[in-house]
């Protein structure tokens, strides 16, 4: 009767839907029952599929700078599951639920190719069984029920692994062309979902090639080569454009986290035994012990040998093959100093193929066993995921995994939160400062509720220095506290929690009671650097009305400066003032104070109403100015054209004088602390390292890093202009450029430089590098050639000209540069 069902050809595919089907009815039904949000990582993740979707929403495929942003919008993580998660959360809303809609296709990519691994290798009943082992596997339905790259990059692998494994089985040469390019296919699609694809797929393709080698098989190797060509039109451009990000992500994912989780280190018997004995946990003794057993008694021949389909013999090529694969796995994933009950993933499915063969074994009279442990594990698996009253303990014996129950009381009021913030201040974009860093309150998940909110707020994590986190007190106007247990927070960010709710220059928006009996607090400053309200004035060219600001001040010093600023709300967010102070008697004697109005923040009007928005910030005049009356003056400039039209000014001077006493004054402007920074370019290395630490505190306090455009849309116009001095303003241009990763236009700016500071071996060096970022490594090596002639000695300068040299291909004298030049020393 059995085998007459299976003879049937719609069977398979029914069993393999129900499967499907099943397995995510089941995850729905958790999700749908769970109100946990999204803790650290998963909040990132979403973060970066809503800016995806948002970029998707007017996609400009004919334009170079469009791909060039899109592909930056995740430097660190390949995007492939962002872009896919886009259109489901495009049709059903934002949020983690609708996010993992797209697990529906990758379970089926898993399903289908777990079943076919066991059918091409086995048989067809040892795939469906390894299919059914699979989805109910706690591990596995663990990671489908969270926001991560996994179930992507777990798909891929499989898919990839698959398409090789028929590749190799293959006779007909047809067949294992479309095979190997299928391979090569999944292999680009799955490094655009994670890197780390290569450490799983590492063995299967090295040992396929060696095998071709070994047997000649020449157009085996050819076949297999160019599968691999077929995977770069794939994953090429994304790694292009951010390949620089890898070295970093590499550190920050495995050093980093091993040390602070106190992982086994790699030269102990513990860290290559660490995901043995991870096994039940990832497995459960349910699936483990019924195979194991199985196969132990088969190989004593206690079952009926005619029984055995297919039998040992049969079965020792497909056991092999998959025995090496999971050998490679664990090897690599034993290697890597960091361990992480994740990283094993995507070698539990070929584990299934294995287990669903011992499963098998019981035939006969003991053919129940197999069903049993079936219910067996149906059940548990109910229980780990739902409190079934009486079933945590045998749940926990049966299998040792933690138990995955769904929250059914909402853990934090995070778009409480957001909502309040924005409607305090509904024109502005809000950055808050997040003190509490628990699973449920942290920077990453506020920032995700702030980009549900059409990317009104962000949420920022403060530092965990105490001279540094002074800086973030003065430049965050919102903050957010929690009494009680603040989890991950560092001692000196609940110090500043605790000083802001006594300190007068807050205000408490809202307070909300959590379940664990502690508050949360949202917190705004009382007097904003950026505050707008409504205003009779609805002019298109904006209108100055006030200035407050002192009589006198030091050159060389900080100076307090408000603008009110009055006139239409959409023309006034979306140009740049470029402000002047000019000496009344020298007009060759000025400092510069360009910036947007609302340094950033302000958004878009809803109406077409006239508002006000009063900035308070500071400005430097530079310390070299003679003293004297330097009287403001202005223009409108408009990015899109980069046209200006002079703004009209009330009569408004300051006296710089030297005797003058310096006075209190907020944080610089970002634009003004950008230009400033940017003067350090001129010595190389040691000026380099104060702009990156002040450069990502400032992109910290401006999360849409808006001051980058702002610097360089005034700079460049004034460049046009003939200004008085050129060199200081192209510095702040390259510095603008460099750190938007724009390489053409990096390049451009960096061009004129050269020709402005041509004794500068660092310019010459500033412009060969983003060649070489930008793969232009001949154009870098002659950018170099004025730098080697200036400093010859110089290693930095060196070492760049030894990777010029190796992007080129000429590996000998790139090495001989290095050895000349004292690097290894």
């Amino acid at each position: 009767m059995v085998k007459q069902i299976f003879s049937k050809p719609w069977t398979v595919p029914l069993l393999l839907t129900f499967v499907w089907l099943g397995s995510n009815g089941l995850d729905r039904l958790w999700l749908t029952l769970d109100k946990t949000v999204p803790a650290w990582d998963q909040s990132n993740h979403l973060s970066y599929g809503l800016e995806y979707l948002q970029t998707l929403r007017s996609p400009e495929l004919l334009s170079g700078e469009w791909w060039r942003s899109f592909w930056m919008l995740s430097p660190k993580y390949p995007p492939l599951t962002y872009i896919v998660n886009a259109p489901f959360q495009a049709i059903t809303g934002g949020g983690s639920d609708q996010a993992l809609i797209s697990n529906w296709l990758w379970s089926g990519i898993l399903i289908i190719c777990v079943y076919a691994l066991g059918k091409k290798l086995f048989s067809r009943e040892i795939g469906l069984w390894a299919a059914t082992i699979m989805v109910l596997t706690p591990r596995l339905i663990h990671s489908r029920l969270i926001v991560l790259l996994d179930s992507p990059l777990l798909a891929f692998t499989l898919l990839s692994f698959t398409c090789l494994t028929y590749w190799k089985e293959s006779k007909g040469r047809r067949a294992q062309w479309l095979w190997a390019i299928a391979a090569g296919v999944a292999l680009g699609l799955g490094l655009l979902s994670k890197q780390s694809i290569i450490f799983y797929l590492f063995f299967p393709l090295l040992g396929l090639g060696l095998w071709s080698i070994w047997t000649k098989q020449w157009q085996r190797l050819a076949q297999l080569l160019v599968g691999l060509l077929a995977s770069i039109p794939l994953w090429y451009p994304w790694y292009r454009t951010n390949w620089i990000y890898l070295f970093s992500t590499a550190q920050n994912s495995n050093a980093i986290p091993a040390g602070l989780e106190g992982d086994p280190p790699i030269n102990t018997l513990a860290a290559w035994t660490y995901y043995w004995q991870d096994l039940p946990n990832a497995l459960s003794w349910v699936w483990l012990l019924p195979p194991l057993v199985g196969m132990i008694l088969s190989l004593l021949n206690r079952f009926p040998s005619q029984l055995q389909i297919p039998s040992w013999r049969s079965a020792r090529p497909g056991l092999l093959w998959l025995g090496y694969y999971y050998g490679g796995t664990y090897l690599i994933c034993s290697a890597i100093q960091n361990k992480d009950d994740r990283y094993i993933l995507p070698y539990l499915p070929i584990v299934a193929i294995f287990l669903a063969f011992g499963l098998t074994r019981w035939c006969g009279r003991w053919l129940w066993i197999r069903w049993g442990t079936l219910a067996i594990a149906i059940l548990v698996t109910i229980g780990n995921l739902f409190p079934i009253p009486g079933s945590d303990g045998i749940v926990q014996a049966l299998g040792p995994s933690v138990l995955f129950r769904p929250d059914f009381v909402l853990p934090a009021p995070n778009t409480e939160v957001i909502a309040a913030a924005i409607e305090t201040t509904p024109e502005q974009r809000i950055n808050l400062g997040v003190i509490p860093n628990t699973p449920a309150i942290n920077p990453n998940t506020l920032n995700y509720y702030g980009a549900v909110a059409d990317f009104r707020a962000y949420g920022r994590e403060l530092s965990r220095n105490g001279e540094i986190i002074r800086r973030d007190q003065e430049n965050f106007d919102w903050f957010l506290t929690k009494t009680g247990d603040n989890y991950l927070a560092d001692p000196v960010q609940t110090e500043l929690g605790e000083t802001i709710t006594q300190n007068g220059d807050f205000a408490a928006v809202q307070t909300w009671p959590l379940p664990d009996n502690s508050d949360l607090t949202l917190w705004h400053r009382r007097q904003p650097k950026v505050e707008v309200k409504s205003s009779q004035i609805n002019a298109e060219l904006p209108q100055l009305t006030k200035v407050d600001f002192p009589a006198s001040a030091p050159p060389g010093q900080p100076v307090p400066i408000t603008y009110h600023w009055q006139g239409n709300g959409d023309r006034l967010s979306e140009g740049i003032v470029l402000l002047t102070w000019e000496n009344v008697n020298d007009p060759n004697q000025v400092w510069f104070h360009d910036h947007a109005i609302g340094l950033g923040e302000l958004l878009p009007s809803v109406v077409d109403q006239g508002v006000e928005v009063v900035e308070r910030t500071a400005m430097l005049p530079p310390a070299d100015l003679p003293p004297g009356n330097y009287r403001l003056t202005g223009q409108w400039l408009d990015p899109a054209t980069m046209t200006a039209q002079p703004l009209p000014l009330p009569d408004i001077t300051l006296t710089l004088d030297t005797d003058a006493p310096a006075l209190a004054a907020p944080p610089l402007d970002f634009v003004s602390q950008l230009y400033y920074l940017s003067q350090n370019l001129r010595q190389g290395i040691t000026g380099l390292e104060p702009v990156f630490a002040q450069v990502d505190r400032i992109n910290l306090y401006d999360p849409r890093h808006d001051y980058l455009r702002q610097g360089d849309v005034s700079w460049t116009y004034r460049l046009s202009q003939n200004p008085v001095d050129p060199l200081s303003l192209t510095y702040a241009q390259v510095l603008a450029r460099v750190l938007q990763e724009n390489p053409p236009q990096a390049i451009a700016a960096l061009q004129s430089l050269v020709k402005l500071d041509p004794e500068n071996p660092y310019a010459h060096a500033y412009l060969a590098f983003v060649h070489l970022y930008d793969w232009q490594g001949y154009q870098g090596e002659q950018a170099l050639k004025p730098a080697l002639a200036l400093a010859p000695e110089n290693p930095e300068i060196n070492g760049l000209q030894a990777i010029a040299l190796f992007m080129q291909g000429k590996i000998w004298s790139a090495w001989q540069t290095v050895q000349n030049s004292g690097l290894l020393n």
